[in-house]
């Protein structure tokens, strides 16, 4: 059973059957009701990821990651970050590549500047 959302119409419609059979209670419903739940549960999650922006963001796991994040949030280019951070860009470009290991006065202006959380920066130093 395939159930396809195509209109923001059709997803409230969807969202309130899903919620009408979770009151139910799984313990509840029939083998072809719980088979609709399923495939209505799955559609509404693609609408969600797909139409309306809803895909979890992946969370960085290393500083060129959260810097890359903060950058897109800013809409920063390279080269106007490191102007904001004070840097060369040329030290920025080797630190995101993984060429430079980032040094302590680094990791003082991405707290500062970008306000990334200190705890993460320095876990991942």
């Amino acid at each position: 059973m395939k159930h396809q959302i195509t209109s923001r119409k059709a997803y409230h419609e969807t969202m309130v059957t899903i919620y009408k059979l979770m009151d139910k209670g799984e313990d509840n419903l029939k083998p072809e009701e719980l088979k609709k739940l399923s495939a209505m549960v799955v559609a509404a999650e693609k609408y969600e990821d797909e139409v309306l922006g809803l895909k979890p963001q992946k969370e960085p796991e290393t500083i060129a990651e959260a810097v890359e994040l903060k950058m897109f949030e800013h809409k920063l280019t390279q080269s106007k970050l490191a102007e904001k951070l004070g840097l060369a860009n040329s030290k920025l470009s080797e630190i995101l590549s993984g060429k430079r290991k980032p040094d302590v006065q680094f990791l003082k202006v991405l707290y500062k500047v970008l306000k990334i959380d200190a705890g993460f920066l320095l876990e991942h130093a």
